[in-house]
């Protein structure tokens, strides 16, 4: 038995071709719902493209020298 506050996966089987639009979904769901996705699309795509550390490429030293 499923406990109620568990989330069920719905699952449905279509036909090649009978797909339904994803567009529909989307433009159902709240704009906060759809940034978030987004932003978790993004960053799934910037760790498979960059990987996932975010340290610098080079370090680099400003060094003042004096003129003359």
């Amino acid at each position: 038995m499923i406990p109620k506050n568990k989330i069920q996966p719905i699952v449905r089987i279509y036909k090649k071709g009978e797909e339904p639009d994803d567009i529909f979904y989307w433009r159902s769901r709240p704009p906060e719902e759809r940034m978030t996705a987004l932003w978790e699309i993004r960053k799934q795509y910037n760790d498979w493209k960059y990987g996932t550390g975010l340290e610098f490429q080079r370090v680099y030293r400003i060094v003042k020298r004096k003129r003359g």
